[in-house]
């Protein structure tokens, strides 16, 4: 057996009512989120989720998409500090990016990996200490939960029943239990929470 380092495997994602990670528009349709997405709610949820998390694992879209906006706010005095304190940490941190397709690491202090995302996060677990964070790539959520390999996942649920686009929890999953450590509900009615997978 793999020797490990107890490092935690969290992931985040926000979904609406009906449980879906964005609209019937595709993957770019997140319509439902945007009213709460800058709530103070959520803004506080991104603050714990990278808190303590040293490793960021990504899928390529949220990669590229995630270079085109953080970089620029983790340099913006007049941003929100905790949108900032997020950004800087997600420049600085280490980047682990799951793609079949890319080359080269779009990120300064990333690395491409070609492998399934349970076999990167069981690697991964062997070294080094922090969170490793998936980063609101459901594409990497869905086969951890499918491995059984996430321990914490940070949800936020947002009050809009999208009617279609894609569900995080598919049929098939392996039967688990999980814990609420945290709640908190904003003023729109977007629920913050911290789930620990019970072992």
């Amino acid at each position: 057996m793999t020797n490990t380092t107890g490092r935690r495997v969290t992931a985040n994602l926000s979904l609406t009512l009906d449980g879906r990670y964005n609209g019937p528009g595709g993957p770019g349709d997140f319509a439902a989120f945007a009213p709460y997405v800058t709530s103070d709610v959520a803004r506080n949820h991104m603050t714990c989720m990278w808190e303590h998390a040293t490793t960021a694992l990504l899928g390529r879209i949220n990669a590229e998409g995630f270079l085109g906006y953080w970089p620029s706010v983790a340099e913006d005095d007049n941003a929100d500090p905790r949108d900032r304190g997020y950004a800087k940490w997600l420049v600085d941190t280490e980047k682990v990016v799951l793609s079949t397709t890319l080359t080269d690491a779009p990120w300064k202090r990333a690395r491409v990996v070609n492998a399934p995302a349970a076999d990167v996060v069981t690697e991964l677990k062997t070294s080094g200490e922090g969170d490793i964070l998936v980063n609101s790539s459901a594409s990497i959520i869905k086969p951890l939960l499918s491995a059984d390999l996430l321990d914490r996942l940070y949800l936020m649920i947002f009050p809009e029943i999208a009617g279609g686009g894609q569900r995080l929890f598919d049929d098939g999953l392996p039967a688990t239990k999980w814990t609420l450590t945290h709640q908190e509900t904003g003023e729109l009615g977007e629920l913050a929470m911290i789930y620990d997978r019970v072992r």
